[in-house]
């Protein structure tokens, strides 16, 4: 990503360095089968990802619950949590600071 003087370039143009706010994502998982397509969108927004915790053999190995502490603009968040949320077995919530 570049860095502007006054923002920074990404793909949709010049964004605002205000704009991002810190907040979290909260993910539970009941189909441990889907962990490698959790996997593949968070990475694919890792660039998001301040930390992350999870927990991954609760409930005799049938739950599986991951938060992260994001820096995200709405946009960003909705995309991330939007296709999370997709996914069968998998249960997304989000909030951002004000």
């Amino acid at each position: 990503m570049k860095y502007l003087r006054e923002g920074f370039l990404t793909q949709g143009g010049l964004m605002d360095k205000a704009s991002k706010r810190y907040g979290f994502v909260g993910i539970i998982l009941s189909d441990r089968g889907q962990a490698p397509a959790v996997q593949r969108i968070l990475s694919e927004y890792g660039h998001l990802v301040c930390g992350r915790m999870g927990l991954p053999h609760l409930e005799n190995d049938t739950l599986s619950v991951i938060t992260l502490i994001v820096h995200a603009d709405t946009d960003e968040l909705g995309a991330l949590t939007g296709k999370l949320g997709r996914i069968s077995g998998v249960s997304v919530k989000s909030a951002l600071s004000k």
